[in-house]
């Protein structure tokens, strides 16, 4: 189910029609909302800003919006931009057995293509798309969505870019609406809900996305005044300027002429100084004193 980005239109208005056909958009009846109902919609605008990750949208969408549209599955596609096609995730009150559950999930499903289809049909209309009229590779996986679940319908309804109806940035299929009386006051809903349910999937789609990429290790902190101070109490001031030295090339009688001290103690300096940084030798001795900044490139001029 390829499709290609951009900003998605304006949702469509609420007219309904008083009977529902198969694979019928809704027609011109106006809905009516109950006082309950026209609260629900109040605490579900109100509740959407905080809904930005999956188990919080489960949420939402099995408090607030069941007042409004009472469903068992909720299928939500969002497109994804980096693939190229639309990605879409189940939620569901009820067990769903995993080749039904995979016919509607997975990319290219002939079910999803064909759902997709009846609703561009549709002029991008909610559409109540009967199970029994689809054929071709979906009429399989319908018959098993209808023989496990008991459903005739599904209700269809997403957002598309403007003039180009199959290009797709949010889809939404309900599944467990209600029999066949309650298929255009169901559709009449899903109209209206949908400015929020699609925003609210895309922010959560976004904000999903963004944890699962991996985090690039952390670039290696240069070492602070705090911490070349702590390096340097392990060195003593003796020590650093005979690395100094060793830096030079100088051997341990250079630096005991340099210093005037015997070269006996340079070499117990130096032993001193490969045990304190752990280092084999004194070449390893002197580039671990240079990283951890003991040490620098002017050391030997200014002790000469």
């Amino acid at each position: 189910m390829n499709t290609a980005h951009g900003s998605p239109p304006a949702p469509h208005g609420t007219d309904v029609t008083s009977a529902a056909h198969a694979h019928a958009p809704i027609g011109s009846d106006t809905l009516l909302l109950s006082t309950e109902q026209a609260q629900a919609i109040v605490r579900l605008v109100e509740a959407s800003p905080g809904v930005r990750r999956r188990y919080q949208f489960f949420v939402w969408t099995q408090s607030q919006m069941q007042a409004l549209l009472p469903h068992q599955v909720l299928v939500c596609g969002a497109y994804h931009r980096q693939r190229r096609t639309v990605a879409l995730d189940a939620f569901h009150n009820i067990v769903l057995p995993p080749d039904v559950l995979a016919s509607l999930t997975s990319a290219g499903s002939a079910l999803v293509d064909a759902l997709v289809t009846c609703w561009v049909d549709g002029r991008c209309r909610p559409r109540a798309v009967a199970l029994d009229r689809l054929d071709g590779a979906a009429a399989d996986a319908a018959q098993g969505l209808r023989g496990a679940l008991g459903y005739t319908h599904l209700l269809v309804h997403g957002v598309s870019r403007p003039q180009r109806p199959t290009e797709i940035e949010s889809l939404f299929i309900f599944g467990g609406i209600g029999g066949d009386a309650l298929l255009a006051q169901r559709s009449a809903c899903l109209d209206l809900l949908l400015p929020q349910l699609h925003s609210t999937w895309q922010r959560v789609s976004a904000n999903e996305l963004e944890l699962q990429r991996p985090v690039p290790p952390a670039a290696p902190e240069r070492p602070g005044p705090a911490s070349t101070a702590a390096a340097r109490g392990a060195i003593t001031v003796r020590e650093c300027q005979i690395l100094g030295w060793v830096r030079e090339g100088k051997s341990n009688q250079q630096i005991a002429d340099v210093l005037g001290i015997s070269p006996l103690t340079v070499k117990n300096h130096i032993q001193k100084i490969l045990r304190k940084l752990g280092a084999g030798n004194r070449a390893q001795a002197v580039a671990l004193a240079l990283a951890r900044q003991l040490i620098d490139a002017t050391h030997a001029a200014q002790e000469g």
